[in-house]
């Protein structure tokens, strides 16, 4: 393909607003631009892919199938050009960058006493660190968005290198004021009796549990609550009501100071392994380097 007819970075910026501020002129407000600027944006985009992007649906402007393959690409083009302009930024500025990334049971319980070691050993180093499901942090290593990620399920990448972190499990819990509290193990039907808070289904600890569950046999948990926090299930679970799978490193505190009560399952063992994933440009980053040193003092 000749250069000269690829899209233009400023089309694309003007497809994205459009569908996520619903309109051309909350867009134009947006970009800075009258109407008829974005409207011709999008036009230059239909002649350079041959195609209609967009098509009125009402008072309102939808994408038609060619336009959300086109918006899949104009998000990533737009989030890798910000991510250039992040780092060249950094490199003007003498800083070495490491961007990590972490699921949200990491960043919850793990990543503030990791940011701080790291903070205090590596003054001359600057991180930044963000929260997500692990498949859409697996997107962003893969895609070069992020450098490093730690993770609870392992990409399989040409372009990730995987290492393992440590060794943790999903145990069942609940409160010491739980009809169940004094148990010490529990027939694994005994688990459709109850009622469970368990993390939303995107989450990869969810999406472990289900997986061992249903090669349990089990196919459905009694739900009550999906709550995207590992901190706000703790403390729902310890107003006595509920039962949880949560990691073991989540609630290692809360056990040993008796606020929950770890229940076995028999014939259930649910091993998780922690990752730590490196996109192969960031094999020779010196911040990755003295990050994953310090991630291997403190799992030993």
């Amino acid at each position: 393909m000749e250069y000269i007819t690829l899209p233009d970075l400023k089309g694309l910026a003007a497809l994205r607003a459009v569908v996520e501020l619903g309109g051309v002129s909350h867009a134009g407000k947006f970009l800075h631009i009258g109407q008829p600027a974005i409207t011709k944006r999008l036009r230059s985009l239909d002649e350079c892919y041959g195609t209609p992007l967009m098509q009125r649906k009402g008072r309102k402007l939808e994408l038609t199938t060619a336009g959300e393959k086109v918006y899949a690409y104009a998000r990533l083009a737009l989030d890798h050009q910000t991510t250039l302009i992040e780092d060249l930024s950094s490199l003007r500025q003498g800083k070495n960058l490491l961007r990590l990334e972490v699921t949200s049971a990491i960043g919850e319980k793990l990543l503030p006493d990791l940011l701080w070691n790291f903070s205090e050993k590596h003054p001359e180093y600057h991180l930044q660190s963000r929260t997500g499901y692990s498949r859409r942090i697996q997107t962003r290593l893969a895609t070069g968005l992020s450098d490093l990620a730690l993770i609870e399920q392992a990409p399989d990448h040409p372009d990730i290198l995987v290492q393992k972190w440590f060794e943790d499990e999903l145990i069942l819990v609940c409160s010491p004021n739980h009809a169940l509290s004094s148990e010490h193990i529990i027939p694994i039907k005994k688990l459709t009796r109850q009622k469970f808070v368990l993390r939303e289904p995107q989450s990869s600890m969810r999406l472990i549990l289900d997986q061992k569950l249903s090669d349990a046999g089990i196919n459905q948990l009694p739900i009550s609550l999906e709550v995207g926090s590992t901190e706000a299930i703790v403390e729902i679970i310890s107003r006595g009501q509920h039962l949880s799978f949560l990691p073991k490193f989540t609630v290692k505190d809360a056990l040993k100071n008796n606020l929950l009560r770890h229940i076995n399952v028999d014939q259930l063992k649910i091993k998780v392994t922690l990752w730590i994933a490196l996109n192969r440009s960031s094999i020779n980053n010196p911040v990755a380097e003295a990050f994953i040193q310090l991630l291997r003092k403190q799992s030993t």
